[in-house]
């Protein structure tokens, strides 16, 4: 493994917030630093724009960090008849692939079949997916006996078991890539920023100027010009489209209608192997994943539809019971509620037709939309993990249309591999627990700080923590147990026993600084908690 030595001024703050105060005008603003905004922020840069990122809370706190860890092209469009979206999305997966091979890997899935038509029918379907991806398949579809299926799955249900279809997607750690997007995005000159808040916008003639954002930490108020502000918020991209259509005068309808997806994590005895459980149609019609993950088991998810949009939404008693119960139905021994060791929910911006009241989210599309208001403010929002460089690129091709930047060619991040990255696949692969291979041409540097012997918990030691505050922008117990170890994640109250020396850590890091200890150890209880 090579050794790659980060930059040791790449998350000093005071210097971000010293280049921020400088008065320049940016040729790109990103408002977000979740999947998409990240990859705007990276692909303009590496078009050799001038880029800053600015988001409020930490990258990839919202949607992107709860993701089902799947980088996939979407076998329930393909039911669906949406060939093109399959097809870029089986595309951008062998990309992520290849330039994130620390973060991202294959997969292999196994649906079981316990009626005679779906091993053929299911089979089928998977065998055009194949087709769909051509070079960039990870492996054949197989059609597997009942003996075979219970070897990939060993503990499936075996009453009334007559096989299975075996196929490959790939999964990554959704936290950790947008870390590594937001590291690159900085090595190719952007200025991106944590704990940064957007307040308003400044215009010019009625157009969109640039951006009044506030540090989080000083209170301190930074006027940042900007030729193309762009809205890369996610679920929250309404509340600035209806704060630019006010200054205008315009009556601005939203187009996100929320979706809530609830994913359950238990230990890995429910399921030991490194196959993936896939039911494509449960009883109420959506798909079940029980996932292997970072040493436990993902099992998910949920589409409720959601009116609020809560930084951290609570799981409903009814989607926890639903996941548990559907579990039951191909688990010989199903994970009961006192098995959960963490319970976490994401938010998903699915964009709705005008004509749309939101009611039912599995009617509205997956599809990311990408528009240009009066006044020059570009909004993006949809979409899935996989395709966030797609996205990226619609998003710049749609501001030089509206003649906010000059045209530049597009592609520029196809062969550009993250931060981490050195050609080589990374190391044991997501089924372990993360450890140093999670960190990949880096791991020497992490393990040359003090610490390194120092273990916390299984995956994590001293020097990963004082890694996450020097190069990898974290400035709280929560930034580092949630996403960049994914403990919190993975076991919520082991999380809660380890933040009070992780805090201890972030003192020394950052002396003076407030760790913020006692908001983690109350957002750890929350998921730890099974709503009653």
């Amino acid at each position: 493994m090579t050794s790659e030595t980060p930059s040791p001024l790449a998350t000093e703050r005071a210097e971000l917030l010293a280049r921020l105060a400088q008065p320049v005008t940016y040729d790109v603003a990103v408002i977000g630093g979740g999947a998409t905004g990240l990859g705007v922020a990276l692909d303009a840069a590496a078009r050799g724009f001038s880029v800053v990122l600015l988001e409020s809370h930490d990258f990839a706190k919202g949607t992107s960090s709860r993701a089902t860890k799947l980088v996939h092209g979407g076998v329930r469009y393909l039911a669906q008849g949406n060939i093109a979206l399959v097809r870029e999305a089986l595309h951008e997966r062998t990309t992520l692939l290849r330039n994130a091979p620390h973060l991202a890997q294959p997969l292999a899935f196994v649906m079981p079949s316990y009626k005679l038509w779906e091993t053929p029918f299911y089979g089928a379907g998977l065998k055009m997916y194949d087709a769909l991806a051509g070079k960039a398949g990870l492996g054949p579809t197989e059609f597997l006996g009942r003996m075979e299926t219970l070897r990939c799955l060993p503990t499936a249900m075996a009453d009334g078991l007559k096989g299975g279809v075996k196929y490959w997607d790939g999964q990554f750690d959704d936290a950790r890539l947008a870390l590594a997007l937001a590291r690159t995005a900085a090595r190719q000159g952007a200025l991106v920023l944590n704990y940064c808040p957007v307040t308003d916008l400044l215009y010019e003639g009625g157009k969109v100027a640039g951006l009044v954002c506030e540090d989080a930490e000083t209170s301190r108020r930074f006027d940042v010009r900007a030729r193309c502000v762009i809205n890369a918020t996610g679920v929250w991209v309404d509340g600035l489209r209806q704060r630019d259509g006010q200054a205008q005068g315009l009556n601005v309808k939203p187009m996100v209608a929320p979706s809530q997806g609830v994913h359950i994590v238990v230990d890995r005895e429910f399921l030991p192997s490194d196959h993936a459980l896939m039911v494509p149609k449960t009883a109420d019609g959506r798909v079940l994943f029980a996932v292997p993950w970072l040493g436990k088991l993902i099992l998910g998810t949920t589409d409720s539809p959601r009116q609020d949009l809560a930084r951290e939404p609570q799981a409903m008693r009814e989607e926890v019971a639903f996941i548990l119960g559907e579990s039951a139905r191909y688990l010989r021994r199903a994970p009961r509620v006192e098995d959960v060791r963490s319970i976490w929910v994401g938010l998903r911006p699915l964009v709705k037709p005008q004509d749309e009241d939101g009611g039912n989210t599995k009617s509205i599309s997956r599809e990311h939309t990408v528009l240009a208001s009066r006044s020059g403010l570009v909004t993006v929002t949809g979409g899935k993990w996989t395709t966030y460089r797609a996205m990226a690129e619609d998003v710049l091709r749609k501001c030089m249309d509206e003649h906010l930047l000059p045209s530049r060619p597009g592609g520029v991040t196809v062969t550009l591999p993250m931060v981490g990255a050195d050609g080589r696949k990374g190391g044991q692969g997501l089924s372990a627990p993360q450890g140093l291979h999670s960190y990949g041409s880096e791991a020497q540097a992490v393990a040359r700080l003090p610490g390194a012997d120092a273990v916390l918990a299984p995956g994590l030691t001293e020097s990963m923590v004082r890694f996450a505050v020097r190069y990898e922008y974290a400035r709280t117990v929560e930034d580092v147990l949630a996403r960049r170890a994914r403990i919190l994640f993975l076991d919520a109250r082991l999380a809660a026993s380890l933040a009070p020396r992780v805090a201890d850590i972030l003192v020394e890091e950052l002396p003076g600084h407030d760790p913020q200890l006692a908001a983690f150890l109350a957002l750890a209880q929350q998921y730890a908690s099974v709503p009653a």
